[in-house]
């Protein structure tokens, strides 16, 4: 073990814990505070270099293809968690507007945007856009940085967000084979700032507490997307399935599903 790696451990793990014990009131501006935090005091968190790293638009390519067919001229775009805002400053060159969503004004860093991107400041739960405004609202390894309270209440500020038809794609690690934050090197539960991981029945039961009724499943792998939706079902058996194999077992099969491509419709 490396010790930047235990080093990471450390101040994950007790930023995590902080985020853990604080009240709903606390963590209106703790999420900030710890992710501001976590930058300066890991600097080479992968978030962090990325940023650094601006001729390296893999990634970027890679979310942007993900979501490429679900795009339309004139569109309302939201990106919770939008980080650099690098895939926000891709898609905003096909829409009409972009609201880009953060907890961190540290990861996004002094960036001049286009007039039609806004980066909007949040405290974690809320998301402060017009009501019945967006078109496609997307989130890529968010969900599970939540205290699961603030989940439920962030997802009913997205479907307040979304108009009538319009798509939420979260993308998020599905917890079968996880832990999938830095803890996956201690620990066989997520201990770090993952504060819950998630499979596509957990997604469907807490979907549906924040107002959504209407689920699909996106399947991509590398940059290869089929463009139609998928029925969440065959994913959720699949997943049922898996439960019963011994954790080792569970783990290996399960990193087919690594990613949850999770769709809900307003």
């Amino acid at each position: 073990m490396t010790p930047d790696i235990l080093h990471h451990y450390r101040i994950e793990r007790e930023l995590a814990d902080r985020l853990r014990r604080a009240s709903k009131s606390e963590r209106r501006h703790l999420y900030t505070e710890v992710y501001n935090e976590l930058f300066v005091s890991v600097p080479n968190h992968c978030q962090v270099t990325k940023k650094k790293s601006a001729t390296d638009t893999r990634e970027t390519d890679r979310q942007f293809g993900v979501i490429r067919h679900l795009i339309r001229q004139g569109m309302v775009y939201l990106e919770v968690g939008a980080g650099d805002c690098a895939l926000a400053k891709r898609v905003a060159q096909h829409v009409g507007k972009v609201y880009a969503v953060e907890v961190s004004n540290e990861i996004a860093g002094q960036q001049s945007f286009t007039k039609n991107l806004e980066l909007v400041i949040s405290d974690g739960s809320s998301i402060p856009v017009p009501a019945s405004s967006v078109d496609l609202a997307y989130s890529n390894q968010l969900l599970e940085h939540l205290h699961p309270e603030d989940a439920d209440e962030q997802l009913a500020q997205i479907h307040k967000a979304l108009r009538v038809g319009g798509i939420y794609v979260c993308i998020t690690p599905n917890a079968l084979c996880g832990p999938h934050d830095i803890s996956a090197h201690f620990d066989d539960k997520p201990t770090g700032l993952h504060l819950k991981e998630y499979s596509n029945k957990d997604l469907v039961e807490t979907f549906r507490r924040a107002g959504f009724s209407r689920f699909k499943v996106l399947v991509s792998y590398r940059s290869v997307v089929i463009p139609a939706l998928l029925p969440v079902w065959p994913f959720t058996t699949f997943e049922n399935a898996l439960a019963f194999l011994p954790t080792g077992l569970r783990k290996a099969i399960g990193r087919t599903l690594i990613a949850v491509k999770f769709v809900a419709i307003k």
